[in-house]
């Protein structure tokens, strides 16, 4: 078991860096006392809460889960556990969510806890204030994660009290662990300011863009007959119409501007849709030297689909899925249920995804140290040696390789990337989440919707894709696909099929189930320029390839981590009401 698992409680160790806020105090005074004495010192505590100790989870698992196991996303030849909801105790992004998740937690109780004990005259109440909501916000947002993914776990907020009896640590119900999480974010909106005191920090419309995503998974774990508890339908709605009209943030005009970084470092980490971002520092070395790792994205090194491109690469068996493609409009199915055909006016696909002939103009490839930008993605796929330039039909096909949050080279990026050592952000929180919330409130336990407001959102994140406004009514099937296809490979779908099964399990169990997650290849019509493509699946289950998954009561939430439950026996035991206490 990893030291920062729940039962021990040793601190990482943060390194120093430069990037704004997160200059962090020095290696050995995280934990000491003494430092709490000036607002600058207080805010460069709690900064450590906004990157490294999310690492275990944005490394591997965010994608791990939320996309592989939602089935944006598949992998030809890693992380089959999750894909095909084989997870085990023992399977690596498990553990390391875990993991992860209770480190978040264990620092956000110790910054708590020294923010009270130590905090000198010099600390203005309002810093004070604001450095409790930020921890209070991430200790939520991590129990959120946990209680969607392992279902009863244990809340744990005082960490000095399992040192008395680490082995009598109990899970709480569902339910309490959703009422706690919902009750520190609302704390949090108290704590927290108007305004953000640095770009990147927490604000009040941070929380309360998360309240209403927690009011949201609430009305349907909270629901009776299939019917989602309509007071916490009210109240998700309720933050999402305050933080649309009042945080002051907005859509950016541009889908691709989300996810851009540019070489005169002006990139668009912190932009106006942002309402929460985990925050990345590249320091050149870093990933040759591996000085640098958990306080830069290690993320775009595993989903980088070829060196050509990137300074690393170990994406290139990563690629959507077929029902993931098979979501944009434009495309049809024919007949026999095993072929795509046409083009998409949908933006998003080509800022989510690569199809064979997208050119991407902030992106150099070099091939035997000749550089050709934009680089256009090959007809044939990667094959590891050269870009094949002719149409084909045979040999190594493309599959549809990830784009979102690949940013380039080094010097795409004013140099500012190296090998496990990336500056972008990861975001947590957008604002066209918020409006797609509010559309999906306001229908509730509804058939259709045809309110305005509710229209009104849903077509402001729509008509930015590029697709033509939705006039009639909204359906839950509507939103539930807008959502998938806007957050594809921000690890949102598998928490968005965690919200259905709280109060439609089948259905959930229906989408994950009929969704192609096995191999297929991609077509253009032409060759360069294509207009359109043909996605076929190349492996069949009547010839018995393994290309659904098998979703059930049994095997929907993740089990429990081994080593957790070898030390904590008691984690298997009939969770307990943590208000009960």
């Amino acid at each position: 078991m990893k030291n920062w698992s729940i039962i021990t409680l040793f601190f990482l160790i943060m390194t120093s860096c430069s990037k704004d806020f997160l200059n962090r105090p020095p290696q050995d005074s995280v934990v000491d006392g003494g430092f709490y004495q000036t607002d600058d010192q207080m805010r460069a505590a709690t900064a450590l809460l906004y990157g490294r100790i999310w690492t275990d989870y944005n490394d591997k698992a965010t994608y791990g889960l939320g996309d592989f196991r939602g089935g944006s996303a598949m992998s030809l030849y890693s992380d089959p556990y999750n894909m095909w909801f084989a997870t085990t105790g023992t399977t690596g992004e498990n553990v390391s969510a875990w993991e992860g998740f209770y480190n978040v937690i264990t620092q956000s109780n110790t910054a708590i806890d020294n923010i009270n004990r130590y905090a000198g005259s010099g600390v203005s109440d309002a810093v004070k204030q604001a450095c409790i909501g930020e921890a209070r916000f991430m200790r939520a947002l991590a129990y959120r994660y946990l209680v969607m993914n392992w279902g009863a776990v244990p809340i744990i907020t005082d960490d000095e009290s399992l040192l008395i009896n680490p082995t009598s640590i109990q899970t709480n119900t569902v339910q309490s662990i959703w009422k706690f999480c919902t009750n520190e974010m609302q704390q949090a909106v108290s704590e927290l300011p108007d305004v953000a005191s640095a770009p990147g920090r927490l604000t009040k419309w941070s929380a309360e863009g998360m309240l209403a995503r927690f009011y949201l998974s609430r009305s349907g774990e909270e629901s009776t007959g299939g019917q989602r508890n309509q007071q916490f339908l009210d109240s998700a709605k309720y933050y999402a119409q305050r933080v649309i009209t009042m945080s002051g943030k907005s859509l950016l005009p541009s889908y691709r501007d989300l996810f851009l970084a540019a070489p005169t470092g002006t990139n668009y980490n912190n932009n106006n849709e942002s309402l929460f971002e985990l925050q990345w520092i590249y320091k050149p070395g870093g990933g040759t030297q591996n000085l640098n790792y958990g306080n830069a994205n290690t993320y775009p090194s595993y989903i980088n689909c070829s060196t050509y491109i990137s300074c690393d690469g170990w994406g290139g068996d990563k690629s959507a899925t077929f029902w993931m493609l098979s979501q944009y409009d434009g495309f049809t199915l024919c007949a026999t249920g095993d072929t795509l055909s046409g083009s998409t006016l949908d933006q998003r696909l080509h800022e989510t995804f690569m199809f064979p002939g997208f050119s991407y103009p902030e992106i150099t490839q070099t091939i035997n140290g000749a550089d050709q930008k934009p680089f256009i993605y090959p007809n044939n796929g990667f094959d590891g040696k050269t870009f094949a330039g002719s149409q084909s039909t045979t040999g190594n096909p493309s599959s549809a390789n990830i784009k979102k949050y690949c940013i380039g080279q080094p010097k795409d990026v004013g140099g500012n990337a190296d090998i496990m050592d990336y500056p972008n952000d990861t975001y947590m929180l957008r604002l066209a989440e918020i409006y797609l919330i509010y559309a999906e409130a306001e229908l509730g336990n509804q058939t259709s919707t045809s309110d305005p407001t509710a229209l009104q959102y849903f077509n402001a994140v729509h008509t930015r894709a590029g697709l033509p406004a939705v006039t009639g009514p909204l359906t839950f099937d509507q939103i539930f696909k807008e959502r998938a296809i806007e957050f594809a490979m921000e690890s949102q779908l598998w928490y968005q099929l965690v919200d259905l099964h709280y109060w439609n399990p089948q259905k959930a169990y229906d989408i994950i189930n009929n969704q192609f997650r096995g191999q297929f290849a991609i077509f253009p019509n032409v060759f360069p320029n294509p207009t359109s493509w043909q996605i076929v699946q190349t492996q069949s289950a009547a010839n018995g390839d393994r290309v659904y998954a098998t979703a059930n009561d049994g095997n929907f939430l993740l089990p429990l981590p081994t080593s957790e439950v070898t030390v904590a026996p008691n984690l298997t035991q009939p969770p307990v009401d943590y208000y009960a206490k």
